[in-house]
């Protein structure tokens, strides 16, 4: 399987019924499905002996605040052996399932964490569902687009209580001196500071 084209071909003539839409783009296939595709699509994309997807790169999301569906899952998939890369990608509503793909790809596990702890979406029958990257009792989902940009309160290590404690931000600024004579007139001014 050298071709783009070919490739594209196979997918669409093979999942005629669950591909949405295709286009080869920056060298690679971006195909959209709906949710309810998912496992058969990937299944097929590793399985099949044209394609041999067998390694999965990446699982991210893509927050569209204001839109019907909110978003975007995006899952990227190389083929070693073709030298091919696929995206897949559909649209979910805040409160949809999606379907976990551990039992295809085991390495899932944690890119699943991942996305359910950034944006806060849930796939149906994960083991651990749980958050990987904030603290144990974090509030919100850092990478939504309506997260705070400052936060609420901050997170820090008290050595007198010997544990993580969390305090209200303060954004404090210390009292700076500031020169506020030019530097175009030259550096006579720091001559006469020296003399002094």
């Amino acid at each position: 399987m050298n071709s783009l084209i070919d490739l594209e071909k196979i997918v669409n003539s093979e999942l005629s019924t669950k591909i949405k839409s295709s286009k080869i783009k920056h060298n690679q296939i971006y195909l959209n499905i709906t949710n309810e595709d998912l496992i058969d699509v990937i299944l097929f994309l590793k399985t099949n002996k044209n394609t041999k997807f067998k390694q999965l790169i990446d699982i991210t999301a893509v927050d569209y605040l204001e839109t019907e569906k909110r978003f975007k899952m995006v899952y990227l998939m190389l083929s070693h052996e073709f030298n091919n890369r696929v995206q897949v990608d559909f649209l979910i509503n805040e409160s949809d399932f999606v379907s976990t793909v551990i039992p295809l790809f085991p390495a899932a596990n944690w890119m699943e964490r991942e996305v359910f702890d950034m944006y806060g979406i849930k796939f149906k029958d994960h083991p651990d569902l749980r958050r990987i990257l904030t603290d144990y009792g974090f509030e919100g989902h850092p990478l939504r687009k309506d997260f705070p940009l400052t936060g609420h309160s901050e997170v820090r290590y008290s050595e007198t209580e010997k544990k993580v404690i969390y305090e209200d931000v303060k954004l404090e600024q210390n009292y700076r001196n500031f020169d506020f004579e030019s530097p175009w007139k030259g550096t006579q001014y720091i001559k006469d500071k020296i003399k002094e």
